[in-house]
């Protein structure tokens, strides 16, 4: 297979990300891997998408700080080729990274992806799940019973009258927005510098207020979920515990969160259960649940890392799972020739 990973930036790629460890893996197994970012797009007159991508010299599986180095330091080349070249489109990109500085290239991986799923390109996650994911709001769209409590509005009205509701408090934060930026826990809606923060937060538009899960205090639970299922080998999950640092409400990596080990419990099995449905119709191929308890506080669809973790934790590299479920979601598609939709692929 030729796998294409799309990302905001070749520049801001890292060793630590799940998509280093996910293009390894895939070079481990044979594979052909390169890399597009927001501006390697071309459409052609013909009506040819083509894209110009960035390969690395050499097939050879690297380590992954020699694979980043290489990545960034010149060793690869650039090659304009027909996305029909290509058999997996794998969208890793974060559109809240590009919001402010790049807003053309927040949605470039949803609008591009679908051309590219519609001339047979197997894109995932789906594009057109990926479109109406694009903020908080499409966790509103789960069963309520896997939801805080929670309110979205841009009003400090009811956001206050919102807090006063909540007997543990209360989580602020942006309705756009990932890593755990301008996320703030709120006690009281007499706090002093309740004002402040909402118009800190506020800014970037509407806001989401959750009522506080006291278990949320010891970090949440990262669970990958991939085809809508748990990703596992053998009974070891590809979970963990995100810590967050003293002081701080948010468990985000980016944040100065810690990896733990943990024990997926039948709790967090039947949580993941509750969301899968919806997950498989909106063909979400591999997603990440940030688990608190028997409540869900986010749906990582885009970007979720934390298989390097895993595999240093419990020593189960789980990255060859994804490249034999895409490898065998291609023979399907050859078997089938143009008979499944890129949303059912995506899942099954």
């Amino acid at each position: 297979m030729r796998i294409a990973f799309f990302v905001n930036s070749i520049e801001g790629e890292t060793a630590y990300y799940t998509t280093t460890t996910l293009a390894i893996a895939a070079i481990a197994r044979g594979h052909d891997v390169c890399y597009v970012t927001p501006g390697d797009f071309v459409l052609r007159p013909d009506d040819r998408l083509m894209i110009r991508a960035t390969v690395l010299k050499g097939s050879k599986a690297k380590k992954a700080d020699a694979f980043v180095a290489a990545l960034q330091s010149g060793q690869t080349k650039v090659e304009t080729i027909d996305v029909a070249e290509i058999d997996v489109l794998f969208l890793r990109n974060d559109p809240s990274e590009d919001a402010d500085e790049r807003p053309w290239a927040a949605q470039a991986g949803t609008i591009f992806g679908r051309l590219a799923a519609e001339r047979g390109v197997l894109t995932v996650n789906d594009p057109d799940g990926l479109a109406r994911a694009q903020n908080k709001l499409y966790f509103q769209d789960f069963p309520e019973a896997v939801r805080p409590t929670t309110l979205i509005s841009k009003s400090i009205e009811e956001i206050r009258a919102f807090i006063d509701q909540q007997k543990q408090g209360a989580i602020l934060k942006p309705l756009q927005g990932s890593g755990g930026k301008n996320v703030f826990k709120i006690a009281s809606s007499k706090e002093a510098n309740l004002n402040q923060i909402f118009e800190a937060v506020s800014g970037e538009g509407y806001l989401i207020a959750q009522g506080y899960l006291p278990d949320a205090t010891a970090g949440d639970v990262r669970m990958f979920l991939m085809n809508g299922r748990p990703l596992q080998r053998d009974g070891a999950y590809a979970a963990f515990r995100r810590v967050p640092a003293k002081g701080d409400v948010r468990s985000n990596m980016s944040a100065a969160g810690t990896a733990a080990a943990v024990e997926v419990t039948p709790e967090m099995l039947a949580v993941a259960e509750l969301v899968r449905p919806k997950l498989i119709e909106d063909g979400m191929f591999l997603v990440g649940l940030d688990i608190v308890g028997s409540k869900i506080l986010e749906i990582n669809v885009f970007t979720p890392g934390g298989l390097p973790d895993i595999a240093e934790l419990h020593g189960v590299d789980l990255a060859p799972d994804v490249i034999a479920a895409l490898e065998e979601k291609i023979k399907m598609k050859s078997n089938y020739a143009g008979k499944l939709s890129n949303r059912i692929l995506a899942t099954l």
